[in-house]
């Protein structure tokens, strides 16, 4: 199994930049993909990026390409969310999950069994 911890939220002006963290322990951490997802007030919990086991390959949606880049040290257990030019959309609880590497890396939440509690992202205009 694996637990897993967000760091790195708060409160940022629009146009700022944030690095949210995600500290994983258990199994061999790079046998993980690891999934990002924001639950923003009054919407759905959304699927914001991936990443392999290896970090070799990553994810991303229209909503955050050119803005967020995924990124993990498997030497450390963390998975990174790198977050510049944020806007007051981005609003959110951020989520890392984390899911065995194989078949595929995934998109949809049911697919990822293990979660962090979440971090508060909250950018103000």
């Amino acid at each position: 199994q694996v637990q897993l911890v967000e760091s790195g939220g708060g409160l940022v002006q629009a146009g700022g930049s944030l690095r949210l963290s995600c500290a994983a322990s258990g199994r061999t951490f790079s046998n993980y993909n690891m999934g990002w997802f924001r639950q923003a007030p009054g919407k759905e919990r959304e699927f914001v990026g991936a990443i392999s086991g290896s970090g070799d390959n990553t994810a991303h949606t229209e909503s955050t390409k050119g803005r967020f880049t995924i990124s993990r040290d498997n030497a450390r257990n963390t998975v990174y969310l790198k977050m510049n030019s944020l806007k007051p959309e981005d609003t959110a609880v951020y989520f890392c999950a984390a899911k065995f590497r194989l078949p595929l890396m995934s998109r949809r939440e049911n697919e990822y069994p293990y979660w962090g509690p979440g971090t508060q992202v909250t950018v103000s205009s």
